[in-house]
């Protein structure tokens, strides 16, 4: 006779029932992991790819919500276009790491700007890594400093160990380009050339002889990637173009004040170093957006509405050309979409499309894919100018396609899982009695 007939059923049903538990959290897991940008999260593991786990307690949302974590390379959806034609994101003082240990015996005083490694940054989708270089210690050191010096309390580490960094990306990912930006305080003779040189990355060297001097256009990624010119590198110094071959930087770019003048409403003044933002004698303009104190629980706030305010301020004070670059502190934290969903739509306008996603490669000008777009008022700056992210900028909270390859599972919300797990939990009594 068999044992369910000697014994109460609830005993042979109950590994069954156990089992059907276990399948039920199981979905319930898989769904909450596939969850998409503004849904709701516990932990990193339960967004979708390119997401990750974050709030903005700053803008009043303490709910933890899966937001962008990577951007769309912009020359994966329309390329062949030269180098000034895109939209390249750039951390501002990439080295200077919260969690980067000080020198030995030593507590660091400085201010931080960013929160996780270089190599995470470049395989987030940086394209561009701003460097303080100086002299130190007989070598050449990242130091977030003051008065042209680096100070033990003030360094970080020898310049080619993140250099060398680079290197390992470009080697590991072929079709890439970098920019490095050196704030630069060396005075070692040779100190520059050298340092790439010794960090391997003097193969992918795009020479100053190939600048476009004039405003021209830069040769076209494509080209960028035959040649394995791949590194492009400017300094602050103008000597050191004919020394070293280093390119100086505004013999090349236009870029707006940096720090708080570069944050404020209405205002895209430029640098004091650079030609007038609409000079047409340079073809790369790098935007910096970020404020002189660097704090992290506000940087969401700004990667929200302000920032695509400031993008179309400064698109009209460079004569209606989108940025090359744009510098931001803790490019991660945001409310939704942040500085990722700002890259796509400023890369999108090379196109003639809303979004980057939406560009057809080899396709006409304006020739656009139909992709999900957010559903919000035009974004104006404080002069009354239309923004050039008008009606899809917002405070970035829509949900973009991240790359091709994202996952298209739509993830339910809480109720959802909440009534499948409830629905579970009674068919399991039912079953059991």
């Amino acid at each position: 006779m068999s044992p369910c007939f000697t014994v109460h059923r609830s005993l042979c049903r109950a590994p069954l029932a156990i089992g059907f538990l276990y399948l039920s959290l199981l979905l319930s897991s898989f769904l909450i992991a596939h969850a998409q940008v503004l849904q709701s999260c516990t932990e990193a593991t339960n967004c979708g790819p390119g997401l990750y786990c974050g709030n903005c307690p700053a803008l009043g949302k303490t709910q933890p919500i899966c937001t962008r974590g990577q951007a769309i390379i912009p020359n994966s959806f329309i390329n062949g276009l030269p180098f000034n034609k895109y939209t390249w994101l750039v951390t501002h003082n990439s080295f200077s790491i919260v969690d980067a240990p000080p020198l030995p015996g030593v507590q660091r005083l400085t201010f931080y700007n960013q929160e996780d490694t270089v190599t995470n940054q470049l395989r987030n989708g940086v394209r561009g890594l701003m460097l303080d270089m100086y002299d130190f210690e007989g070598d050449i050191w990242l130091c977030h400093s003051f008065r042209g010096q680096c100070y033990n309390f003030t360094a970080f580490q020898p310049a080619i160990n993140t250099l060398k960094e680079v290197e390992s990306f470009l080697s590991e990912n072929p079709n890439e380009i970098v920019t490095i930006i050196i704030e630069d305080y060396v005075h070692t003779p040779k100190g520059l050339i050298n340092l790439f040189t010794n960090a391997g990355l003097d193969k992918y060297w795009f020479p100053v002889s190939k600048m476009p001097k004039k405003g021209e256009d830069w040769p076209t990624v494509t080209e960028m990637v035959q040649e394995n010119h791949r590194l492009v590198v400017f300094t602050s110094i103008a000597s050191k173009e004919a020394e070293e071959g280093v390119a100086y930087q505004w013999k090349y770019m236009l870029e707006n004040e940096a720090g708080d003048p570069g944050v404020k409403p209405g205002s895209c003044p430029s640098r004091k170093e650079s030609k007038p933002l609409n000079s047409k004698s340079a073809s790369l303009f790098l935007m910096n957006y970020f404020p002189t104190y660097p704090v992290e629980t506000e940087a969401c706030k700004e990667h929200s509405t302000p920032l695509a305010q400031m993008v179309g301020t400064c698109y009209k004070a460079a004569g209606n050309v989108m940025p090359n670059f744009l510098a931001v502190n803790f490019y991660m934290r945001s409310d939704g979409g942040g500085v990722f969903d700002a890259m796509d739509r400023m890369n999108g306008q090379a196109c003639g499309c809303s979004t980057v996603t939406a560009c057809q490669a080899g396709a006409p000008f304006g020739s656009c894919n139909n992709v999900t777009i957010p559903n919000v008022s035009p974004v104006t700056n404080t002069a009354g100018s239309t923004s050039p992210l008008s009606n899809t900028a917002g405070s970035f909270t829509g949900s973009v396609q991240f790359s091709k390859s994202a996952s298209k599972i739509q993830s339910p919300n809480s109720f959802v899982l909440f009534l499948i797990f409830s629905i579970s939990s009674i068919l399991i009594i039912l079953w059991i009695q």
